[in-house]
């Protein structure tokens, strides 16, 4: 076995042998692949190998559509036919709200570039006669995909990657994990067969490799233990049972072609044919996480005992959809684990807090991603980026805050909801309330309908106080739910008077050292503040695209307070220390410190033209008719104010493009600030504001939010954010950033839509009849009485007045291309003196 190799991939499934030939396909020659056991013998060898391009996710759908793309052309490479029966893929609906979600997700497939059919319940039967559809209301149909044998496209890519150089050693396990300063030592123990159990040997390796990717599915507790961080990746019992031969199948199938793949969302299964009979896999309600502390040392190929009684509602409702299915026996039947994560999405990107370690880890759907996962992966690895976003899949995405026991209920909440209607606005349960900031019970008892944000509680809105438990639920909607107008209200209060938002929940850093200012300057993209005053800059890549956005605040002359987006906290905060301990290596003389502080400040924003009336109410100063105007307070400054008793790091900046003021303060007194400024501000009509109402009015300025406009697939230039980049420094990625020059660019685009609907920032942009861009955040305007959404479209279709057309439920609606910041572009409001 070798010792000393470029890169090593641990794990011998469909995930990692794609790694391994995609990094050599890359060009990294040395690459070697370890699996403890024999290739395809962890959850690859139970898949049922289907391969559905349908997902929400814009990165993920991406990675579906190159899987079956590349699995298509392995036989023609390698030799090896993978199994692959391109049979299509129908997703049927019972219900209009169904058909919603799949017109939502047929403009997201175009932004993509995914082929889809609509179906009738008629041209369903028509062609499928075994299938019942009197109680279907329509279908969208993939006919490019299908299902593939695991094994089979396993060991074609493992081929491949032989064939590209990757050296490939089975029976070895990985026992520990060493970084050395530039390279990993990974020590491995021969495993050996011993009365039908795996079990390890004396013989020991000691491995150089200089990055190390984990793909080791139902073993990734343990990977995390052994890396000594924390990763939700757990897996959950998923059952499938296969038929005995369906007469009427046979019979039909003498003069037909395969069925294709069945999904009935509805009934949350899928089935297909299987030599003449049908497999069916429901997901089920009560399906348990198992290995949440590692799989035992006696599970190898192994399955669980069936429950018939879980699934007997799915099977009966196969039954009902193919009623020739219901004289037929059961021949086969597979309960395994399949890891999932608390979003259902897999973590693929850099381990948290490590270097040069990958993971490629929570994969529920496994043989779908394989492919793409590879190559997008080693596009990261080789490259530096992928070409298309990878955050929203970044394993940073979850903090220190997570435990097994919340990874293990989310990941079977995460199970049970692959056929539940995915709405844009739902929110999960399971596992909520957990981080709470202390005015959590105070808001919850005004009406506060929470969503939840790296695991904090954060209002959406603010329902009715008498709601009941499932109001939320109820109101969801693919169109305008029954919280719609709530989010009106609190959007016009900021626009007309003044509102107050909880926002707690973002991510906050503080930056110090006497090597502070160099380093910041050195990281980010725009000019520091003066001390005293605050300014929006970017970290790049260092291919030039968006790393990270932070609102940077001058402390002093060389501490900082950096503010972010607060679903990345772990994100930005990891990039931070790794970047400051490179710094200080290079620099000792010119140290810094970088600390989280998150937890130890609340924040608060009041908006609005009223929102000065209210806070000179209660602020104390020697001169409070001065405290908070112009000369004083000037718009993009911090100062140090005292709200009653409350000391309070005031920042004069407001996300809804109005007057306003982010008060952060001690997170102790953060219920006597909440009720000091709930009672100063009942008499200027203070009202209590939800995130969607903010996400609207930041959209009628233009403000770009990180993961959404900003990413790591755009530079700051591309975003239009050219006022924020200062070209006169050096900064990381620059010279890329100018490299790439504008492919495309970041729009604001005025809506008239349906009358029922809004876009939610998943929608196909066209120019008369060609796709031109795609909208990455959509929702309602006050303050123009339409459907407003940002996106990305070419240079050319980016002139303010373009006339563009937008996809929504399978129509296209007028839009125009506004100049920036439609609403108030001259900031006047923001800067108004008093």
């Amino acid at each position: 076995m070798k010792t000393d190799v470029k890169a090593l991939v641990v794990g011998g499934g469909a995930i990692g042998t794609s790694i391994a030939y995609h990094l050599a396909r890359a060009g990294w020659s040395d690459v070697m692949l370890l699996e403890r056991d024999e290739l395809t013998s962890g959850s690859t060898w139970h898949a049922a190998g289907l391969l559905p391009l349908f997902n929400m996710s814009y990165a993920v759908s991406h990675i579906h559509d190159y899987s079956v793309r590349f699995y298509k052309t392995l036989e023609e490479e390698t030799g090896l036919n993978a199994g692959f029966y391109v049979v299509g893929n129908l997703r049927m609906a019972q219900t209009d709200a169904r058909m919603d979600e799949y017109r939502l997700y047929a403009s997201t497939a175009e932004t993509v570039g995914i082929h889809y059919e609509w179906m009738t319940p008629d041209e369903i039967r028509a062609r499928w006669p075994l299938v019942r559809t009197e109680d279907l209301k329509g279908a969208i149909y993939h006919p490019e995909d299908g299902y593939i044998n695991p094994a089979d496209v396993t060991q074609a890519m493992a081929k491949g990657a032989r064939q590209r150089g990757v050296t490939i050693e089975r029976k070895w396990q990985v026992d520990g994990y060493a970084w050395r300063g530039d390279h990993w030592q990974v020590t491995c123990t021969r495993m050996a067969e011993k009365g039908g159990n795996l079990v390890p040997t004396d013989e020991q390796a000691v491995v150089r490799a200089e990055h190390v990717v984990t793909a080791t599915g139902n073993h990734a507790p343990r990977t995390a233990r052994l890396l000594g961080i924390r990763m939700p990746a757990i897996p959950v019992e998923h059952q499938y049972i296969v038929t005995e031969p369906d007469p009427a199948l046979v019979e039909w199938r003498k003069s037909n072609p395969e069925h294709p793949v069945l999904r009935d969302a509805d009934a949350k299964w899928y089935v297909r044919e299987e030599r003449g009979g049908w497999i069916l896999g429901p997901y089920e309600r009560g399906a348990p996480a198992r290995f949440e502390y590692g799989v035992p040392d006696s599970f190898r190929a192994d399955l669980f005992p069936l429950d018939l009684e879980r699934i007997e509602e799915e099977y009966m409702s196969m039954i009902h959809r193919i009623p020739s299915s219901e004289t037929v026996g059961l021949k086969d039947d597979y309960n395994g684990p399949i890891c999932y994560t608390p979003d259902g999405n897999p973590l693929v990107g850099p381990a948290p807090g490590l270097r040069n370690m990958w993971l490629a880890e929570g994969f529920s759907f496994g043989i779908t991603a394989a492919g793409g996962t590879g190559k997008y992966l080693a596009d990261l690895m080789v490259e530096g980026e992928a070409e298309i976003d990878m955050a929203s899949l970044d394993p940073r995405r979850y903090g220190d805050w997570m435990t097994t026991e919340y990874a293990a209920r989310k990941n079977e909440e995460a199970y049970e909801h692959v056929y539940i209607l995915h709405h844009p606005d739902e929110e999960r349960p399971a596992c909520r309330p957990l981080r709470t900031a202390p005015c959590y019970d105070r808001l919850k008892a005004r009406g506060a309908q929470f969503g939840q944000v790296n695991g904090w509680e954060r209002p959406n809105y603010f329902g009715p106080v008498d709601a009941p438990d499932s109001f939320d639920h109820d109101a969801r909607s693919f169109r305008r739910g029954g919280w719609w107008h709530y989010a009106v209200e609190e959007a016009k209060a900021i626009r007309e008077g003044v509102g107050l938002i909880d926002a707690t929940a973002f991510a906050k850093q503080r930056v110090y050292g006497p090597g502070a200012t160099a380093f910041l300057d050195r990281m980010t993209c725009n000019r520091l503040p003066k001390v005293g005053r605050i300014n929006l800059t970017y970290a790049l890549t260092a291919q030039g695209t968006t790393r990270t956005e932070y609102t940077i605040v001058r402390l002093a002359e060389d501490e900082y307070y950096l503010v972010s987006a607060g679903g990345w906290q772990a994100y930005d905060h990891d990039y931070l220390m790794q970047a400051s301990q490179d710094w200080c290596a290079a620099r000792p003389a010119d140290w810094v410190v970088v600390q989280d502080v998150t937890t130890q400040w609340g924040v608060f924003a009041v908006a609005g033209p009223k929102s000065r009336n209210l806070l000179r109410d209660v602020v104390r100063d020697a001169d409070p008719a001065t405290a908070l105007g112009n000369k004083r307070f000037p718009w993009l400054s911090m100062r140090n104010i005292e709200l009653g008793m409350c000391p309070v790091r005031a920042i004069r900046v407001a996300y809804t493009g109005e007057l306003g003021w982010e008060l952060h303060h001690p997170v102790e007194m953060q219920n006597y600030l909440f009720d000091l400024l709930e009672g100063a501000g009942e008499k200027h009509g203070l009202r209590l504001v939800g995130a969607r109402a903010q996400n609207w009015l930041r959209q009628e300025k233009s403000y770009r939010a990180f993961g959404h406009e900003l990413g790591r697939d755009a530079t700051p230039l591309e975003a239009d954010l050219p006022r924020f980049v200062d070209m006169s420094k050096d900064f990381r990625g620059k010279q890329a950033m100018e490299a790439t020059g504008i492919r495309s660019k970041c729009v604001t685009v005025l809506i008239d839509g349906p009358p029922d609907a809004d876009p939610w920032g998943r929608e196909a942009l066209y120019a008369g009849n060609e796709r031109v861009g795609r909208l990455t955040s959509g929702g309602y305007s006050v303050a123009f009485g339409k459907s407003i959404g940002m996106g990305y479209v070419g240079p050319e279709h980016a002139v303010p007045g373009t006339k563009l057309k937008v996809k929504m439920l399978d129509a296209l609606w007028d839009a125009e291309v506004q100049p920036d910041s439609p609403y108030d572009p001259e900031n006047a409001r923001i800067r108004q003196d008093g």
